[in-house]
């Protein structure tokens, strides 16, 4: 490939090995911390220059507790720095960061869970129709939760591709798009007939449905980006928070939930006359649900806006990545090159995935039932309004306790999401094989606390991950493609859960259910790379080295057996891993980067243009660094006149341009 350059018989960027100079011991003292410092930076390498995943577990542990500690401490400084400046700091902060990035599946959560929650409305309002069927279609009241659900895979998978075809940003605003003209479909959905409405009403979510699915694949890359960024050198922050980036959006799809039953209380207290109790008439049940709708429309309108106005330069590395690699539309090399070599790792996300959502959805499928079984079939829809409404809360705290956890490289990924799996399977099963001794009266309490602590692991858990790994395992070029194809995977669980819910009892969801989470769980184990505290942008230094079909020359820590699946392991991919020959790689690789900026800047002088300057990096180099170069470069176009001075702001660590 073009854009690795060849170093004879070194690997791409490698050590020289013709013997005229060593990159390694021809530095001075202070030149080495130099590149110790931009190398090995001290949040993932101790003072001896160790990768933390190769300390031994207690020095590692000793490690990783004193830097989170440190972290901890500057982070709270800084929110006590922000509230002392202005007491809404910290909330605009948390807005700005957290919650406008999650807006769309804030969105996503408010209206495809209000439709579990309407349902049990409709039932009690319009019986001949949703419940004894005697003037609707019975397969078009079911079509409502099918039809959502294909809605959703057609959204992740054609938007996924898209997103990596046309761009981001083209896919963000395109997806709040969608679901703004599907929320004024839902809010104005009506028939001749009620069968009629219930036709118009499932299409409607359909359609909802794609803007739906295209944010999973959106909301994920785009957040995984926006956190690592586009440059060359990664930041302390993409590295030790990333993940938190990512879910603090995700989380948003709770918060969705939350706000949708709150809405839906208060507006059912208003128009039936400020109570919650049948019988419900149709005119409080119509303005109910409408307005429920309309709701989300004004704030989706709003995202329209924000996302093509605000959001100018969410493709930034998507582009970079395809000029770099020399591809313009779609990067089908990519593609073929990623089932290739990540094929296993496509198992993970997506069979992990699937399993979730069986139980995710699945538990929201048949929250009814099991409020039913506490409330002893309660005529009233408000008590399992209310029930849900403390389920949502219980999983809000999963939600936020992963945010928290899933950069902890003690903790991270990978066992955040083989724990959850493991509890759903305890607490699913346990009440499956003992379901009358926990449903009697005496022992109702316990049954509510499995069921409880499921949804809480399922966040704290599976859900979170997913969303995650999805996007953060693959490379650049097909990482919204991925994450898409892996969500409709997800998907393809939750319609397989409202199948089999529909010919089963509740005590054979109770038997059938909890096997998802063992599969789930050594799915995790098996084929999972855990890419807790991982620079992502090694992953992207690795993919350059196997888009030039030279997998076996990177050594970097990529491939260190910590961030690798136990398959990969296995198949003998982290023997390539060499602490010593990266860093020489790194350090050659600095060097074509800085021969390459003064090649362009001597052409630059001398009138001569690159139309292709936006792929340049455009970082400047210590004085030290400059020298280091200078006095071993093999370019014969480099002029040593060409000095660099350090601006002092950083110990001479950045520098400016000063010509002689």
């Amino acid at each position: 490939m073009s854009h690795i350059q060849d170093y004879g018989p070194a690997a791409p960027h490698g050590p020289d090995m013709s013997g005229t100079h060593d990159p390694i011991h021809t530095m001075t003292e202070n030149e080495r911390q130099i590149f110790d410092y931009l190398i090995k930076p001290d949040d993932i390498y101790d003072t001896n220059g160790v990768y933390w995943a190769d300390m031994p577990l207690i020095k590692r542990v000793r490690f990783i507790m004193a830097y989170e500690g440190k972290e901890a401490r500057r982070e709270l400084s800084n929110i006590w720095a922000m509230a002392k400046r202005d007491p809404l700091e910290p909330i605009r902060y948390y807005i700005r960061n957290m919650v406008i990035p999650g807006a769309g599946l804030g969105l996503e959560g408010y209206v495809l869970f209000s439709i579990g929650n309407l349902t049990p409305l409709f039932t009690a309002t319009f019986a001949s129709c949703w419940k004894t069927y005697q003037i609707c279609n019975a397969t078009w009241v079911a079509a409502v939760q099918y039809l959502e659900i294909c809605g959703i895979i057609v959204g992740q998978i054609l938007v996924g591709v898209l997103g990596d075809w046309l761009g981001r940003r083209w896919g963000l605003i395109q997806d709040a798009t969608i679901m703004f003209i599907g929320l004024l479909m839902l809010t104005a959905a009506w028939g001749v007939t009620q069968n009629g409405w219930v036709i118009c009403y499932t299409w409607a979510l359909f359609f909802y449905g794609i803007g739906v699915g295209g944010e999973y694949p959106m909301t994920a890359t785009s957040g995984m980006e926006n956190a690592v960024g586009s440059g060359k050198v990664s930041t302390k922050e993409d590295r030790l928070h990333r993940g938190r980036k990512v879910t603090s959006a995700f989380l948003m799809q709770g918060w969705g939930q939350f706000f949708n039953q709150v809405i839906l209380i208060i507006l059912l207290l208003v128009f039936h006359h400020g109570s919650g109790n049948p019988p419900y008439s149709k005119v409080a049940a119509q303005w109910t649900y409408r307005i429920s709708f309309a709701i989300p429309a004004v704030g989706t309108l709003w995202l329209v806006y924000f996302r093509t106005f605000k959001m100018r330069a969410a493709s930034k590395q998507l582009v970079a990545a395809k000029k770099k690699a020399k591809v313009t539309g779609y990067d089908t090399e990519s593609l073929k090159l990623t089932f290739t070599y990540f094929g296993p790792r496509m198992i993970a996300t997506a069979g992990g995935w699937f399993a979730n959502d069986v139980f995710f959805y699945g538990n929201k499928l048949f929250q009814s039932e099991f409020i039913g079984t506490i409330t002893k079939n309660s005529k009233s829809i408000m008590p399992g309004w209310l029930y849900n409404l403390i389920n949502v809360g219980v999983s809000l705290v999963g939600y936020y306790l992963a945010s928290f956890l899933i950069d902890n490289k003690l903790y991270g990924r990978k066992k955040m999401q083989m724990i959850g799996f493991l509890m759903d399977f305890i607490l699913f099963v346990v009440p499956g094989f003992h379901f009358h001794y926990y449903t009697e009266a005496a022992h109702i309490k316990s049954f509510q606390a499995m069921y409880f602590l499921s949804s809480f692991f399922n966040q704290f858990g599976p859900n979170a991950v997913t969303f995650l790994v999805a996007a953060e395992v693959y490379p650049t070029p097909i990482r919204a493609t991925a994450h898409g194809f892996s969500a409709a995977c997800g998907k393809l669980g939750a319609l397989t859960a409202a199948v089999m819910y529909s010919y089963i009892t509740t005590i054979q969801k109770f038997h059938v259910v909890p096997w998802f989470g063992l599969g789930g769980m050594l799915v995790t184990l098996l084929f999972l790379p855990d890419t807790t505290g991982l620079d992502l942008k090694e992953q992207e230094r690795r993919w350059q080295f196997i888009r030039a079909g030279r997998e076996s020359d990177y050594h970097g820590i990529a491939v260190h057996p910590k961030h690798l699946s136990l398959y990969e392991r296995l198949r003998g991919v982290g023997k390539y891993y060499n602490a010593e020959l990266d860093y020489q790689q790194k350090i050659e690789e600095m060097r074509a980067d800085w021969e390459s900026t003064q090649a362009r800047k001597a052409n630059e002088k001398a009138g001569h243009w690159d139309d292709d300057d936006d792929l340049h990096d455009d970082s400047v180099w210590s004085s030290d660094v400059s020298t280091y170069f200078e006095k071993t470069s093999r370019s014969p176009n480099i002029r040593p006149q060409e000095k660099y001075v350090g601006d002092g702001a950083d110990n001479g660590l950045n520098g400016t341009q000063k010509t002689e």
